[in-house]
């Protein structure tokens, strides 16, 4: 698997994280407020899908922070329903398969420009890794303070990492 092949597949999982994460919540809790005050699963939806678009369209050929982005409107209180969450979800996702369907891991040396700095693709991809995962922890951790005890667990559930381990070993034990 080459670098870009990699990138996209932790992209994906980070995708499926925050998808887990909304299955679990009340239509409701999708446009309320996160504990302490904090953002709403659809502004941080907004905001996530807002970064995407701007960044991956014409990822190669034109600045990353487009004119037409309104990164603050992103952060502004919503009420929406699951299907407008989704779709909006589902946009700024969309940029970012399409550009990387489009790079080679010759790409990686190549410079494109953010807010009008230079970077390379490989340190723009990464940066907006880490930018995803952040946010996606944040998804994580207000459907999680929803859902309390009838959370469920979105990877290895507490007491069972040493069954997982001993099948992971298993699985790929060498003959």
């Amino acid at each position: 698997m080459g670098i870009v092949d990699s990138i996209r597949v932790e992209f994906d999982r980070y995708k499926k994280l925050a998808e887990r994460s909304f299955a679990q919540m009340k239509d409701e809790e999708l446009s309320q407020t996160g504990p302490g005050g904090g953002n709403s699963i659809a502004i941080i939806c907004w905001h996530i899908s807002g970064n995407l678009r701007s960044r991956f369209t014409d990822f190669l050929t034109a600045d990353g922070e487009k004119p037409w982005r309104k990164r603050d409107e992103e952060f502004e209180p919503r009420t929406v329903t699951r299907t407008e969450l989704l779709a909006k979800w589902e946009g700024g996702w969309r940029a970012l398969q399409d550009a990387l369907s489009g790079l080679s891991d010759a790409d990686l040396s190549r410079t494109v420009t953010i807010r009008s700095q230079s970077q390379t693709v490989h340190e723009a991809l990464h940066r907006a890794l880490a930018h995803i995962s952040y946010h996606v922890g944040q998804i994580v951790y207000v459907a999680k303070a929803f859902r309390g005890a009838d959370w469920q667990t979105l990877t290895i559930p507490l007491g069972a990492s040493e069954a997982v381990n001993e099948r992971m070993r298993a699985e790929f034990r060498r003959p």
